[in-house]
């Protein structure tokens, strides 16, 4: 069974009575709505983890964010790479060299980690992440004592960015050797090769499928097809990455513009006859194709080698778009097009030569995992949580659940002991804050709160209000944390502009990094030597 959490008052239900002693049976997976690859994988892995028996509760680190700013960190993400992908790709490369991340999004994470650890449900035996984000707060909580069950990093990525390595997390799940190799040159423990989580629609086609998908999309029936793909927020380069597709005569693109209904109607009124919008039936593109193009190197990748299609990276983004492409073609499984008077060369040797028949191969070994699948690490992990108590701050931490299921027993500190400061796993703070109130997703998808009716709409159920008074000191911090986020905001939008004019990305290094005028200056290409 797979729930989705919401983070609202802990009042209303006290915990249950303590009873015989299970192992505890339950997984919480934290992703990120930062376009679709990180909840993809999330989702795939709760299928599976449920289907093997054991409870699994998934978060959206994104309603988490203090001050409702989740939305606003996507949406200025998203406007990054649509519009100033240059800006984006120095941020990457300076978070790349930090070792991780800039003070600005430490300090939005510092102050998610009371929210996040108040949301895992009592009973938890293991916590997933799907997201760079998630894995540095969880890796902290771990660090301090404050979170004491094991917590899983499954990385989403081809390659692996030092965001993606914190410290204080306890394995790394990785889909191949080579990025299973970067996480460990960065420092990771116990990185497991497992293999990717692609979903079971996601197989080799046969003939009269891939008839009837070109069929059912109005696509020619006997010439070679590119898929082309952006993500779900179809960025990137795609219109000119099409047209020189189709200049080539190696193949005739089909792109995919995802929820960018804008630009498949550009497409469209170019000339190019077969783009489409969002679809849900991604494996039956895959069927209809003989090659996908693809510029970011994300989950649909990994979909398409799933497909038995050959992948092809070209024009791809800035940032983690250039360091996957890189990563897929060291491993062998995707051939990384650099120039487009290399493109249909590159085509043609796939669809025809010995470079499709070596992807094939490279691609097909992926789904043989030598760790065994990441759902059998992440429950091995879950299962070995219920070892004994453990104590933290003076709390004895249990992470058993009652014979009769529900809710464990609050943890209780030794005899009139005093309470932790902070929040342990399991123990509310003091005079209110923030739990999980899981919500049952049933085969149809609605939402059906525990006892009530099912409720339309989206199946993930963002943090409700919070009934009562509001400690003065949480609304002096959730001030202080949103006054500090939009001066940087600021300070940041009118950085880039101001660098724009000047042609100085340095200064967005500066500004991101270091805050030190000294790391640019104005009428120079970039950062003093």
């Amino acid at each position: 069974m797979v729930r989705f959490g919401s983070t609202v008052d802990p009042g209303a239900a006290p915990p249950a009575a303590p009873g015989p002693a299970r192992t505890a049976h339950r997984v919480v997976i934290v992703s990120a709505s930062m376009g679709a690859g990180h909840d993809g994988a999330a989702a795939e892995l709760a299928r599976r983890i449920s289907a093997a028996g054991t409870e699994v509760v998934r978060y959206d680190l994104l309603d988490l964010l203090p001050a409702r700013l989740g939305r606003a960190v996507c949406d200025g993400y998203h406007r990054l790479l649509d519009h100033a992908p240059w800006v984006y790709q120095r941020i990457y490369q300076g978070a790349e060299r930090a070792g991780g991340s800039g003070p600005l999004a430490r300090t939005l994470l510092r102050a998610t980690e009371n929210r996040l650890l108040r949301a895992l449900p009592d009973g938890t035996g293991a916590v997933v992440s799907t997201y760079p984000g998630a894995s540095r707060i969880l890796g902290s909580l771990r660090l301090d004592g404050r979170l004491t069950v094991p917590v899983l990093t499954y990385l989403t990525d081809f390659s692996v960015h030092p965001f993606w390595v914190a410290p204080g997390v306890d394995t790394h799940l990785a889909a191949h050797a080579v990025p299973a190799g970067q996480a460990r040159a960065l420092g990771a423990r116990d990185v497991r090769i497992c293999g990717p989580v692609t979903g079971p629609r996601f197989r080799p086609g046969e003939p009269a499928e891939r008839r009837a998908a070109r069929e059912r999309f109005g696509l020619p029936a006997d010439a070679p097809l590119a898929l082309l793909v952006a993500g779900s927020w179809g960025v990137g380069s795609l219109h000119e990455a099409a047209a020189e597709i189709r200049a080539t005569g190696a193949a005739l693109p089909v792109v995919l513009c995802g929820r960018n209904t804008a630009l498949a109607e550009r497409l469209r009124a170019d000339g190019i006859e077969h783009a489409f919008g969002w679809t849900d039936d991604m494996p039956g593109l895959m069927h209809a194709a003989d090659v996908l193009v693809q510029n970011a190197g994300g989950l649909t990748s990994l979909e398409a080698l799933a497909t038995g299609l050959p992948v092809v990276s070209y024009r791809c983004i800035p940032g983690h778009g250039l360091t996957n492409a890189a990563a897929l073609d060291e491993a062998g499984v995707a051939a990384w097009v650099h120039a487009p008077d290399e493109l249909g060369r590159t085509l043609a040797a796939v669809l025809d030569g010995s470079l499709g028949e070596r992807q094939h191969r490279a691609g097909q070994a992926l789904f043989t995992p030598r760790d065994g699948g990441p759902e059998e690490a992440i429950i091995g992990a879950c299962g070995g949580a219920g070892a004994g108590p453990r104590r933290t701050d003076g709390v004895a931490v249990s992470s058993r659940l009652p014979a009769g299921g529900g809710s464990c027993a609050v943890p209780r500190a030794p005899h009139q002991g005093r309470a932790p400061s902070r929040p342990v796993l399991g123990l509310p703070p003091a005079g209110g804050g923030e739990a999980a109130v899981p919500v049952v997703v049933p085969s149809g998808g609605s939402v059906v709160p525990p006892g009530g009716a099912a409720a339309p709409g989206s199946a993930r159920r963002r943090p409700a209000g919070r009934p009562g008074r509001v400690r003065p000191v949480l609304v002096m911090r959730r001030f202080a944390v949103t006054v500090a986020v939009a001066c940087a905001v600021s300070v940041g939008g009118v950085g880039a502009g101001f660098a724009s004019v000047h042609h100085s990305a340095g200064l967005l290094h500066a500004i991101d990094h270091h805050l030190d005028p000294d790391d640019f200056h104005l009428h120079g290409k970039g950062p003093r030597p």
